[in-house]
Formats: structure tokens, C-alpha cells, sequence
């Protein structure tokens, strides 16, 4: 796996010959050795198809693509960083979210509507996030982008986990959500935001959550 904390808010990649990483464009900090960055057309989609889908998506965050050899730092906007590590499953991240990740990874684009149908949809309206989301497949690390720092949540069957849909940050893993509302649950405690909504995961996986309700 190429990525290392430096920091809570800083990684560092290995680039080896043959290998390639995407990062979001800017997110360079530093970086040492012979690393070539290019700007990526496919945004790592490998053909025009899959470039097509992601503009139709509106996932069209633009990408750099670095190969070479050498350590690449990454950075954005003094964001924390949760690298994320795949071992074969599947990561569903929004792509403002994504600081960098590997070459391997099979990139695409969810219609949410197809998790929780016409909820699913709704949950895109309220959290802001569209009602497409970015898919990692297969072997490798991800970076991902988070206000306050990240905490990783279990979902197990029969223990769903329900999270303020301006927290989530990505899940992994067989999952399903669906939009809820919750009355009364935000201004119980005081802190009512105008949207009683919770979102319930179920399966089995694990859910990223964010210490803020800010957007990116």
C-alpha cells in the first residue's frame, strides 16, 4: 500500500516504476525523485467511456496522474487525511472527497437511487452530495478528505448504524442505505439543523464518519 501518515492532515506515497497513483489536481505538496504529473483526461476511468459517465455523473473532480519514481506528499485545504486500504471491496466516496489513490483501483460512478431507491435519491438532495457517488474497486489505498478527523464504524447484520447524513463521509463493503427521518432527535439535544433526517446503514462493512457537519 503506497500511502503513509506524516501527519493528520498530510500523507506521503511511494512511486515505483510501472505504477500509478491519481491525486486531486493542487494536492501536490512536495515530492523527491523522478516523478512525471500529467492531467488526466479519463480521471482514472481508462477509456472515454468511463469518462463520459463520470462528467454525465457530475463527478468530474479534475485528477493528476503521477508515475515515475519517487515520494509524493498530498495535501488539501489543511483537511484531515484517512488513508483507506481495499482488499478487494468496494469504497463509495464522493470525488471531492478523494485526495489521492491508486492506479489500480477500478474507478466508477453509483447511481444512489440504486441503494435505498427513491430515499437514496433524496439522501443526494440532502446532503449535498448529488445523487451520484465515486466507487474504488480492488486492491489498494485510497486518501480521503475529512473536516476533524475521521472515526471507522463497524456495521454488522442485525446492528444497523445511523448517522447524520452531513457526517458520513464514505462506507465500504456490502451496505445499504436508506434516508430516515428522525423528528424531535436534533432538537432534543439542542443542536437542531432545519433537516430531520438521519441515514441507516445496514449489512456488513464500515461507515467513515466525520468530528464535523462542514462541507468540503
Amino acid at each position: 500500500m503506497p500511502f503513509t501518515n506524516l501527519t493528520s492532515r498530510m500523507v506521503e506515497a511511494q512511486v515505483m516504476p510501472g505504477q500509478t497513483l491519481f491525486s486531486q489536481r493542487g494536492a501536490m505538496l512536495a515530492y523527491r525523485g523522478q516523478v512525471r504529473f500529467t492531467p488526466s483526461i479519463t480521471g482514472g476511468q481508462r477509456g472515454v467511456m468511463g469518462m463520459i459517465g463520470r462528467r454525465v455523473a457530475n463527478e468530474a473532480t479534475p485528477l493528476m496522474t503521477i508515475e515515475g519514481q519517487g515520494t509524493v506528499m498530498f495535501g488539501h485545504g489543511g483537511h484531515h487525511v484517512q488513508v483507506i486500504d481495499l482488499v478487494g471491496d468496494t469504497l463509495y466516496v464522493e470525488s471531492d472527497r478523494l485526495l489521492a489513490f491508486d492506479g489500480s483501483l477500478r474507478q466508477g460512478t453509483m447511481f444512489l437511487g440504486s441503494q435505498g431507491g427513491v430515499m437514496g435519491m433524496v439522501r443526494g438532495q440532502v446532503t449535498g452530495q448529488g445523487l451520484f457517488t465515486t466507487t474504488l474497486e480492488g486492491q489498494g489505498s485510497a486518501a480521503v478528505m475529512a473536516h476533524g478527523g475521521v472515526i471507522e464504524l463497524p456495521i454488522q447484520p442485525g446492528r444497523p448504524v445511523h448517522v447524520d447524513p452531513q457526517a458520513y463521509v464514505a462506507h465500504r463493503g456490502d451496505v445499504r442505505n436508506k434516508l430516515s427521518t428522525a423528528l424531535g432527535w436534533r432538537d432534543m439535544v439542542g443542536r437542531g439543523s432545519g433537516e430531520a433526517f438521519q441515514l441507516e446503514l445496514s449489512g456488513t462493512g464500515t461507515v467513515y464518519v466525520q468530528a464535523s457537519e462542514e462541507k468540503l
